[in-house]
Order: C-alpha cells, then sequence, then structure tokens
C-alpha cells in the first residue's frame, strides 16, 4: 500500500523518505521504527513539528505524518513510552518538536495534552519495516588528542545551547576551527542548526547513530564516544559538547560524565544553572564526581548577584552567555588552548 505523507518529522532524517511511502498494517513496536500516523486534532501550544528540511510546520488536524517509535522522560516535557503492543488504528501521541511518537504517561500543564494520533501503519523499504537505527562502530577505548569542551545543564531549558551556541560563535570568531555535538536528549535538528548557524564545521548527535532518544540506551558512553571520534577525525582545534537535559535525569548525562576517556579529553566543563540551589546542588554532585566546574553559566548568573554567590560562595567562575559572552569565552579559552 502506498500512502502520501502532508509531513516529514525531522527525526526520520536516517530513514530518507519520499513523500509517498509503502506502508503495511502490521506494526513492530521497536525503538527506532518508522510510523505513518494521522493527526486526530489540532492544538494552539506545541503543536507543531520540525520538517528534515529543519523548518517548523504547525500541525492541522487530518495531517498524515512519518514520525519515529521512541522514548521520552522530560522533566519539563512529556513522558512517553512504547507500547509493549501495537496496531493500526491504535492511538498514539506526539512526544517531541522533532516527531518522535509513543503514549504519554505523564503531561505538562503548560504544554497542554499531548497531540493525539492514529497509526495508519508501519513505512516499509525494500521489503522490510523501515528504520533509523544504524550499524554503529565500535567504540573506540581511546579518543583522538582533540580538546572537548563540555556545555552541561541542571536540567532543560537552563540556556545549555545559548552558551554552546554562544561559544562556537565566539572562539570562531577568534579563529579557531570547531565541531560540535549534542550526545544526550530527544532527537530533533533545531539544536545542531543553531551550532553550524554559529560557525562549527560539522556537528553529530545521537540522531546520526539512530537513536531517536538516549533514554535506556546501553553503552551511551561507548556512543558517545564513536561521535566523538568522528568528529575529531578532521583535527579541528576543539570539539564542543552539549549534553541535553540535566545532569540528574533519564537521559544518560552520567554515564557520560562518569567515561574516565571522555573526561580525560576535556578541558572545560560549563555549567548552566537555572537558579543559585541549583548551582549549589550542581556543583556538589560533580564533585562527588571528581569534576571541577570551570565556568558557571544560565539564568543563575543573569546579574550580579548569582555570580557573586558562585564566585564567593561556591568558588566557580561565572560569566552569563547573553550578557557577557566575552568573559565565558576567555574563561573557556584560557583552560583549552
Amino acid at each position: 500500500m502506498k500512502i502520501h505523507l502532508d509531513k516529514i518529522a525531522s527525526c526520520t532524517i536516517n530513514a530518507k523518505l519520499d513523500r509517498e511511502v509503502d506502508y503495511t498494517d502490521e506494526v513492530r513496536p521497536e525503538v527506532g521504527g518508522v510510523l505513518v500516523v494521522r493527526a486526530l486534532r489540532e492544538k494552539t501550544v506545541y503543536d507543531k513539528v520540525e520538517l528534515v528540511s529543519g523548518r517548523m510546520a504547525k500541525i492541522s488536524k487530518g495531517d498524515v505524518i512519518a514520525g519515529v517509535l521512541g522514548r521520552r522522560r522530560a522533566l519539563r516535557g512529556f513522558v512517553g513510552e512504547i507500547p509493549d503492543t501495537l496496531r493500526a488504528g491504535d492511538r498514539i501521541h506526539i512526544l517531541n518538536i522533532g516527531g518522535v511518537l509513543g503514549v504519554v504517561v505523564s503531561g505538562n500543564v503548560d504544554l497542554g495534552s499531548p497531540l493525539l494520533c492514529e497509526v495508519v501503519g508501519a513505512v516499509v523499504q525494500n521489503g522490510e519495516p523501515a528504520s533509523i537505527a544504524r550499524d554503529v562502530p565500535p567504540a573506540p577505548e581511546k579518543l583522538p588528542d582533540v580538546p572537548l569542551i563540555l556545555v552541561e545543564g541542571t536540567c532543560m531549558n537552563a540556556g545549555k545551547t545559548y552558551a554552546a551556541a554562544t561559544l562556537i560563535q565566539m572562539l570562531t570568531q577568534r579563529g579557531y576551527r570547531l565541531n560540535a555535538a549534542k550526545l544526550t536528549g530527544v532527537a530533533c535538528l533545531r539544536d545542531l542548526l543553531n551550532m553550524e548557524d554559529h560557525g562549527a564545521r560539522r556537528t553529530r548527535s545521537f540522531l546520526d547513530v539512530g537513536l531517536p532518544s538516549t533514554v535506556g540506551v546501553e553503552d551511551l558512553a561507548g556512543v558517545a564516544r564513536t561521535m566523538l571520534a568522528d568528529l575529531a577525525s578532521d583535527k579541528p582545534d576543539a570539539i564542543v559538547v552539549e549534553l541535553g537535559d540535566g545532569i540528574i535525569g533519564h537521559y544518560g548525562c552520567d554515564a557520560i560524565l562518569q567515561d574516565a576517556e571522555i573526561l580525560s579529553k576535556t578541558k572545560a566543563h560549563v555549567m548552566c544553572a537555572n537558579d543559585l540551589v541549583a548551582a549549589w546542588g550542581a556543583n556538589e554532585l560533580m564533585k562527588s564526581w571528581g569534576i571541577e566546574i570551570n565556568a558557571m553559566a544560565g539564568p543563575a548568573t543573569d546579574n550580579e548577584v548569582g555570580e557573586a554567590y558562585c564566585v564567593r560562595e561556591l568558588r566557580v567562575p561565572a560569566a552569563n552567555a547573553r550578557t557577557n559572552a566575552h568573559k565565558l569565552t576567555d574563561l573557556v579559552e584560557g583552560l583549552v588552548w
């Protein structure tokens, strides 16, 4: 059977779908499986999907959309799982702007009800159910000698992407050649495109290796080393790495921050905190892991009160990416080169 797709979500990018696809009503509830769904309603908030082009498009009732089965566990978003069984005609939700699909088990009052869809079927390619999964090369035990700049946060919406993009822009303007990565989170293209727009020469995320999210991924640190080795292959001056979500959460940031090889190549840890309690907690947790925060950023440093607390009480340098980008860049540059 064939069907015309009104919208092709960005999380399907590995599958390289055409507007018209073959599909079957036999659906396997597997991570990475590419499904065709039909929107059963419209929303006024959280009502858009990111397309494979990177553009955002409003979802209208009746739209036929290609998305990918995956899991999400967002503190300020939806919590969604892949059901044990799934058939054509079943109901499913769009979990994020990238078009990851699952059944919501916990919502968020600010986002309203999740956008409900009907499962039409599974996309078929070369006679088999389509999937974004890819064969990932074995993880290298050792990484190339390229410095890493890690941008971490206390939770989502703490300013990590802004800080990472700002550092990329400022350091590029100072003559450095940078690649960039997003190693944890839920799939979409927006953050990588933002990094590229600010000067990153090449970017990679977990989506490139076939993961719709990093929830429950075994050996995530190994997957991260594979991506970092690829980004280091053209010998950039550094790789700016964003860890999506928070250092406490379900996306695996802790696994990466406890990987000895990744830490050995990390020359700067930039922590984005939402408030002073978060800054204090992040500092304590990172110290318990044997990691020194080299710069505090994010909303906790929005004015002098927060910066002063970080410097005087936590003894951590602080610089806001929005109001004092040169200071933040100076701190990082001094540590890396």
